[in-house]
């Protein structure tokens, strides 16, 4: 395993420690606030390159948040999305090893967050700049999971019926009005043998799709499973195995079967957990800080300057 040493922070040795059912890696911490501390160095496995690049974390924060927002987008909007970006990365590099040799993190969005230096501009290198070293800690000082998505549908979800979380919810996970201006409504169309594949990829054993119907539902209305053939089939994972640009989300509308088409309506695009992208664009717009921003999406966390 890979022993990434952290750059002394404005956290106590548990925060590095908690929340995470692995052993703890190898970080050094302080137990008080050091006005001089710096930003910690990362080795991140850039995609596209081929290639492990040493950069500090807020340049590669600068990324994230070019890769995840619009860099035209409202600045308090852009500065949330660099606190949670900060947030996640601390959170991943305490818990997990990169699947790619003597990295710390990748620009893989199958493991970590998006990624496109080539985006950001003047407005990502301000609001990462008026945001450096913030980062958001639960009440009890362990680093957070800051999931986000990119449109709620008008109502977040729970991690367990969202992502299919299979730990212990999660206190800071909130169910909350998305704050969108609109409430993105889609529409899908699938074969039945493309239907069933998914399906049995997502892990049911289901043999027929003639009847189809909505099982479990969670807090916002999002479907938690579907009953494909008599077969429960959980939605997060048949989101993924349908592909999560067709299927954009679990909050559906209607779920119909019309000869071999599964036809599918719902609203929002993702999976509806922690903060959605169009409500921070929108809650931007009425004039909410970053950290009120950030904070909506989020029971009990709090604001804290780590370097």
């Amino acid at each position: 395993m890979r022993r990434f040493r952290l750059i002394p922070l404005l956290m106590t040795l548990s925060i590095l420690t908690s929340c995470s059912t692995r052993a703890p890696k190898d970080f050094a911490a302080v137990p008080l606030p050091s006005p001089s501390a710096v930003p910690p160095l990362l080795s991140v496995h850039i995609v596209g390159e081929n290639a492990v690049v040493r950069m500090d974390i807020e340049t590669y924060v600068a990324g994230v948040v070019a890769g995840e927002m619009p860099n035209s987008w409202p600045l308090e909007a852009l500065k949330a999305q660099a606190i949670l970006a900060r947030t996640f990365v601390l959170k991943f590099i305490t818990e997990k090893d990169s699947r790619y040799p003597n990295a710390d993190i990748s620009t893989d969005i199958a493991e970590a967050q998006a990624y496109n230096a080539e985006a950001v501009n003047d407005r990502i290198l301000r609001a990462v700049q008026e945001t450096s070293g913030l980062i958001l800690l639960t009440e009890e000082g362990a680093l957070p999971y800051t999931w986000f998505h990119s449109h709620s549908g008008g109502m977040t979800e729970t991690a367990r019926a969202g992502i299919d979380w299979q730990g212990e919810e999660p206190s800071y996970t909130n169910v909350t009005q998305g704050m969108e201006a609109d409430d993105a409504a889609w529409d899908a169309k699938f074969s039945a043998a493309d239907f069933l594949a998914a399906c049995r990829k997502a892990g049911a054993a289901v043999t027929s799709c003639e009847v189809i119907k909505v099982g479990q539902k969670g807090e916002s209305g999002r479907a938690v499973t579907l009953v494909v053939g008599g077969v429960t089939v959980n939605a997060a994972r048949l989101r993924m195995s349908l592909g999560s640009s067709k299927m954009r989300s679990t909050l559906l509308t209607e779920l119909s079967v019309e000869g071999d088409v599964i036809r599918m309506s719902g609203l929002g695009y993702g999976h509806g957990v922690g903060l959605s992208q169009w409500g921070a664009h929108a809650l931007a717009q009425q004039g909410k800080s970053a950290e009120e921003i950030a904070l909506h999406y989020y029971n009990g966390l709090r604001l804290v300057k780590a370097w």
